[in-house]
């Protein structure tokens, strides 16, 4: 298990860098619906649909749409910054909401338990952060923005698990994700703000000052955690310990990308806002 997983992390690494490295901004952000494609078939899974035809539709819708709001954002031609501030809010919006029903769980899936509630989540999980992360990518040096991205979700997990194994005896959100605990959360958070200021010190990240981009850090960091425990919870109501079996060691890529879902969109309003506001 633990070779497979090792294996399955160094390919992942590769096929990542490579395409930060290989493929023009354009390239990558079809990479990155294609990637968003693959978790909404998980997805359809996880929200009850088992048809092979049924899933990959549903696939389909998840990269049209992530395609079409890019489009209709300008992200391909001239930016129409209104339009996709509207889309995140949406997507901050969703993302409060979530966080009141995994706080109620199992009370809340009443709300949300039923197929095509968990077919909508999907698309409120999944579309905006296709979107955020396609705007991060087309921004002068916005490739190495998505690493900074990449790297202050990797920081909350490596600070969550350390800290949660030393001292976590608290549980966050044992309904949901019995292993995670508040030691681990606060863990977390020190790692980011750790990394924000080292990185905030010596270049500017999406045009964010060192200040501006601590905060904006840990406010995705937040994001991350309830990513993640808004997947667990789909996946504890659906009786599933994966949203696949696609990666050897590691699950599905739903299991890979639950904590940048709601990072990134959170991470790039931020950004959108703080700009505006400076201009």
């Amino acid at each position: 298990m633990l070779r497979d997983r090792v294996i399955t992390a160094i390919i992942m690494a590769l096929v990542i860098a490579s395409a930060l490295l290989l493929l023009p901004a354009q390239g990558f952000m079809l990479a990155i619906v294609l990637v968003f494609a693959v978790a909404g078939w998980e997805w359809a899974d996880l929200s009850g649909i088992a048809s092979q035809p049924g899933r990959w539709l549903y696939a389909l819708a998840v990269a049209v749409l992530s395609l079409a709001a890019a489009w209709q954002c300008g992200l391909f031609a001239a930016l129409q910054p209104a339009l996709l501030r509207d889309i995140l809010v949406l997507g901050g919006l969703w993302w409060a909401l979530a966080l009141l029903w995994v706080m109620s769980y199992p009370v809340s899936a009443r709300l949300w338990g039923s197929v095509p509630a968990r077919l909508l989540m999907g698309l409120l999980v999944l579309v905006p952060a296709a979107l955020a992360l396609q705007y991060l990518v087309v921004q002068p040096h916005g490739q190495w923005y998505f690493v900074y991205l990449v790297a202050i979700i990797a920081a909350a997990d490596i600070g969550a698990y350390f800290c949660g194994r030393a001292f976590g005896k608290r549980k966050l959100a044992v309904q949901v994700s019995p292993g995670k605990s508040w030691a681990g959360f606060f863990g977390g958070l020190a790692c980011c703000a750790l990394l924000a200021l080292l990185v905030g010190s010596q270049w500017q990240v999406a045009g964010l000052t060192q200040m501006q981009l601590v905060m904006v850090s840990l406010v995705a960091s937040l994001a991350s955690v309830l990513g993640d425990l808004v997947e667990s919870m789909v996946k504890r109501h659906r009786g599933l310990k994966d949203s696949s079996q696609l990666l050897p060691g590691h699950g599905g890529v739903m299991d890979r990308i639950d904590s940048m879902t709601a990072a990134a969109p959170v991470f790039v309003l931020l950004q959108v806002l703080l700009l505006q506001v400076a201009a």
